[in-house]
């Protein structure tokens, strides 16, 4: 299985099978089949991401369900056996560090025990060390990414787990030792997705363009929820295929997809390089395919993107429930009211509190936002009033919750109204969500190697 040292020539293509846009999202076994009777080069998908937030990097726990991620690797990793192809899975667990990777791997072990499968895993670890990256620190090889403006080495010690997002040479390293599955740590969506056409010789603007463009299966399709997507990339171009018989791409459904999670619609940062696509066209095959052209690869010195999770303070929530039509005629005056006069009771009762002790969100009006309505907005028929309380540590939060729990439930909007009664959905009114977790790291790191960074090992499923 070693690499393609001759670029692919005309008409020649490298095909991926893209069953999904997440592991744990959901892999129907029928489109996975549709898959294997196209003869794809490989099978790849995604696992991870930052979208909901830094818990799961801070953690180390997952994002999806233990059930729901065997459920998928269940069918891939027999696909993988059935087609003889590698299975290449990105950002393990949600957040691709080492715990989450490990996390990945048992449930990989328990399938292939349970199957009979025996395939040669290989693990990337792509957690880092603080000491490594507080001396690249040192030495002015961390950039800062925005909001951040610097990188102070002791930065990197402050952190509960960090990552650094690999590319695709990992993968193909991985590939060229003999694994049959790769089960990598924290990846750009893009690299896993691109390592297996990289590798074959077809052309870096296809390849990248086309791992971008898959990176999230059927959401480059007409109907987004509709199963994944074949992915045929050559030499100066690819194409772009739904899985399910009844779905279909069009030029518009693949060319938005540059448009998702992408600062630029035109250009993507990657470890090695920027794809640019300003030249790219987008042909319709038929009803169902559509062909790109025109990608370039620019390369550029290598760098890889560092995330790095801690946690922090503790929070309990509290939710009331509010129907009074003249409450909710009057509501952006009434959660200020109860904000000041929850701050002057705590104040009286647990001076030295900060601003961030409390946060009212009143879900149905402009929690989401945080915007004030519009003039001329109708009052919402109810508003579900939530009160955040935020301490140092768990006991300190529940105390200002109980705090302002009168106030919650009794506060009237005038004086001299009678006292109202609110509706708690819970007993007890307070609830223990924990801690809280925050990104602490949003910078780049140079490298003089695209496997300085990473460790590799090996795995033999089903050995005695």
């Amino acid at each position: 299985m070693g690499s393609h040292s001759e670029p692919l020539g005309p008409g020649e293509s490298i095909a991926v099978l893209v069953p999904t846009g997440a592991l744990g999202a959901g892999v129907r076994r029928e489109h996975v089949a549709a898959g294997l009777a196209m003869a794809p080069d490989a099978i790849a998908c995604d696992a991870g991401s930052t979208d909901s937030g830094p818990a799961y990097l801070a953690t180390g726990r997952p994002k999806y369900s233990r059930s729901a991620v065997k459920a998928d690797l269940t069918i891939l990793m027999l696909a993988q056996a059935e087609a003889g192809v590698p299975l290449l899975i990105g950002s393990c667990g949600t957040s691709g560090c080492d715990p989450a990777l490990d996390w990945t791997l048992d449930i990989a072990l328990e399938i292939a025990a349970e199957h009979g499968l025996s395939p040669r895993i290989a693990l990337l670890r792509s957690e880092q060390d603080p000491e490594v990256l507080m001396a690249k620190a040192r030495a002015g090889r961390v950039r800062p990414l925005a909001p951040h403006t610097e990188a102070p080495p002791e930065l990197f010690g402050s952190c509960d787990h960090i990552v650094a997002l690999m590319g695709p040479e990992p993968y193909i390293a991985a590939l060229d030792a003999g694994a049959d599955i790769v089960l990598g740590g924290r990846t750009t969506d893009t690299a896993v997705l691109a390592a297996v056409p990289l590798r074959r010789g077809a052309g870096a603007g296809a390849a990248w363009h086309a791992g971008k463009i898959g990176e999230c299966g059927g959401l480059c399709t007409r109907r987004s929820r509709e199963g994944g997507v074949m992915i045929r990339v050559g030499a100066d171009s690819f194409e772009v295929e739904p899985l399910s018989a009844t779905n279909a791409c069009d030029p518009h459904s693949v060319s938005s997809h540059m448009l998702y999670e992408n600062a630029d619609p035109f250009l993507l940062t990657e470890p090695g390089g920027v794809l640019d696509v300003r030249e790219a066209t987008y042909e319709a095959l038929d009803d169902r395919r559509v062909r790109v052209r025109g990608s370039v690869f620019r390369p550029q010195p290598y760098t890889m993107k560092l995330e790095g999770a801690a946690g922090g303070p503790f929070q309990t929530v509290t939710l009331v429930g509010i129907q009074d039509p003249e409450v909710l005629a009057e509501l952006d005056r009434f959660v200020a009211q109860m904000e000041g006069l929850m701050r002057r009771r705590l104040e009286e009762v647990i001076p030295g509190l900060g601003a961030e002790a409390i946060s009212l969100r009143p879900y149905g009006w402009n929690a989401v936002s945080g915007e004030t309505p519009p003039p001329g907005t109708p009052p919402p028929r109810e508003v579900g009033l939530m009160l955040v309380s935020t301490g140092a540590d768990q006991a300190t939060a529940t105390q200002i919750a109980k705090t302002c729990n009168p106030l919650l439930f009794h506060m009237p909007l005038n004086p001299e109204t009678e006292l109202p009664s609110y509706a708690f959905p819970f007993s007890p009114a307070e609830i223990e969500r924990g801690q809280v977790y925050e990104f602490r790291l949003n910078h780049v790191v140079e490298v003089d190697d695209p496997l300085e960074l990473v460790r590799v090992a090996f795995v033999q499923a089903g050995a005695r």
